[in-house]
């Protein structure tokens, strides 16, 4: 299975009692084929609203990668130890796995 089927998403609950959404999968872009892309990001959403996102080091095959990453991102963003921003979660999307 690859991220081109099914993206990589988690909840993290972050100290302030809110949920947010992790998710790594593949860019959405309506002008290129799903087949023809391999770009992967890390999108946070908090319900609706869209807080974050970054492309990753990650091909579209990483799909054991992707959910490492995830879970890595959880775990800050539930310690604290990271912000729901681009900014925070930038560092561990540009490190390969």
């Amino acid at each position: 299975m690859t991220l081109r089927a099914h993206p990589v998403e988690r909840d993290a609950t972050l100290p302030d009692g809110r949920v947010v959404r992790v998710r790594v999968g593949l860019v959405e872009d309506g002008y290129i084929r799903r087949r023809e892309l391999n770009t992967v990001d890390v999108e946070l959403f908090d319900g609706d609203q869209h807080l974050a996102a970054v492309n990753t080091v990650l091909d579209a095959d990483q799909e054991g990668e992707a959910l490492a990453l995830a879970r890595e991102i959880v775990s800050g963003l539930e310690s604290g130890e990271l912000q729901p921003t681009a900014a925070a979660i930038e560092p561990l999307a540009d490190q390969l796995r």
